[in-house]
């Protein structure tokens, strides 16, 4: 069973001709459950702020405008991943089994990914030793080291 896992929210855009990825939010969950609670948490919290309220107290009169039908709609995709719990299931099983998770929602301009992975499987990750072949044609004889005899005089 795995007991913590890393969770990570990160938004990637371009900007100078270069993919940049501005960080939003990162949790080391001591639960499965409080891992999958963040999850849902933060993607509300997106949600909410690319798509408010017309009533929001804090928004001025006719701030928000309708986008077109072409554009994906992040917040409906966020609030539909975060209430189906179909999908809430087998994210909570892939983790379980150690697995990495990556959800992933985006609109013209910018990509919204959710990451969470166990802690107990990164340090597994790490433990293995790595077996790793010479790099080809550096390969020694199976008779021993070479030696390397000198050039005559002349």
């Amino acid at each position: 069973m795995h007991d913590e896992f890393l969770c990570h929210v990160t938004a990637y855009g371009v900007a100078g001709g270069q993919r940049i990825g501005v960080p939003l939010g990162t949790y080391r969950a001591p639960t499965l459950p409080l891992a999958l609670w963040w999850l849902r948490d933060r993607a509300t919290w997106i949600a909410e702020r690319l798509d408010p309220s017309p009533e929001c107290p804090y928004l001025p009169a006719q701030a928000l405008s309708l986008v077109g039908a072409h554009v994906p709609d992040v917040p409906d995709l966020l609030r539909g991943w975060r209430d189906d719990p179909a999908c809430q299931n087998r994210v909570a099983e892939q983790l379980s089994a150690g697995r990495l998770i990556r959800v992933a929602v985006h609109d013209e301009v910018t990509e919204y990914e959710f990451l969470a992975e166990s802690v107990d499987a990164l340090r597994m990750h790490r433990a293995v030793p790595r077996v790793m072949a010479p790099p080809a044609g550096r390969r020694r004889a199976a008779a021993g080291p070479r030696v390397r005899q000198p050039a005559p005089f002349r």
